[in-house]
């Protein structure tokens, strides 16, 4: 039995869920609250970084979430969520790797303020923000092409990274209205019932205010 570690607020944890849920695959759920869980020993003897998700399976423990990924797609890959032509796999190799590197870090300025409700959002980072994330925004209108999917007909591991964060982006005050592809692609996305079951609910977020707030401020002190 495949046991997933993860946290409903973490667009890490989320995008392993929904390929464990895309793929039809059993699975245990485990929610690890990073309010001080995430520390204990237990769960450091499976991640010594004590990061989320961690994927077990029958005793291996696997870390970082792309790893995992491609962990699923190699062990279990009906469906396949990988392109074969070399072009359509960079496709989803970019989306992936941009929206972890990129798109992902620039949205932690404006979460401060406008998902978390919290003070302290500075102008200068904010705006440096908006211009990196237009320019990933812009990279994938310009990746996606006549078909519903990044590189594919299919679903692909570019829509389980890139759609775990693009969603939040109007509610970090970020429109979508400039790039009518993403957004059709994000709304066919959101339609779907791994992506309905995987949303954080509000209690979540709620629940992750202060634990965001007191991580904003170790940041500050150092």
């Amino acid at each position: 039995m495949l046991t997933l570690y993860h946290a409903p607020i973490s667009p890490n944890s989320c995008r392993v869920w929904i390929t464990l849920l895309e793929k039809g695959l059993e699975f245990e759920l485990v929610e690890i609250k990073l309010d001080g869980e995430q520390l204990k020993p237990d769960f450091l003897a499976i991640s010594p970084f004590h990061h989320i998700p961690v994927l077990v399976d029958d005793g291996f423990n696997i870390v970082e979430s792309l790893a995992i990924l491609d962990y699923l797609e190699a062990k279990y890959p009906t469906p396949a969520m990988l392109p074969k032509e070399a072009k359509d796999l960079a496709v989803v190799r970019m989306v992936q790797l941009v929206s972890v590197n990129e798109l992902l870090p620039a949205m932690t300025p404006l979460s401060i303020e406008k998902i978390f409700g919290l003070p302290g959002g500075e102008p200068e980072k904010i705006e440096l923000a908006l211009q990196k994330i237009a320019t990933v925004l812009k990279l994938f209108e310009n990746l996606l092409d006549d078909r519903p999917y990044f590189g594919s007909e299919n679903i692909t591991l570019a829509e389980t990274v890139a759609g775990s964060i693009i969603p939040w982006l109007p509610q970090a005050g970020v429109s979508l209205g400039d790039y009518p592809k993403l957004s059709a692609w994000c709304d066919r996305l959101i339609s779907r019932p791994a992506w309905q079951a995987t949303l954080p609910t509000p209690e979540a977020i709620e629940a992750f205010k202060p634990i965001f707030a007191a991580r904003m401020g170790q940041q500050k002190a150092v």
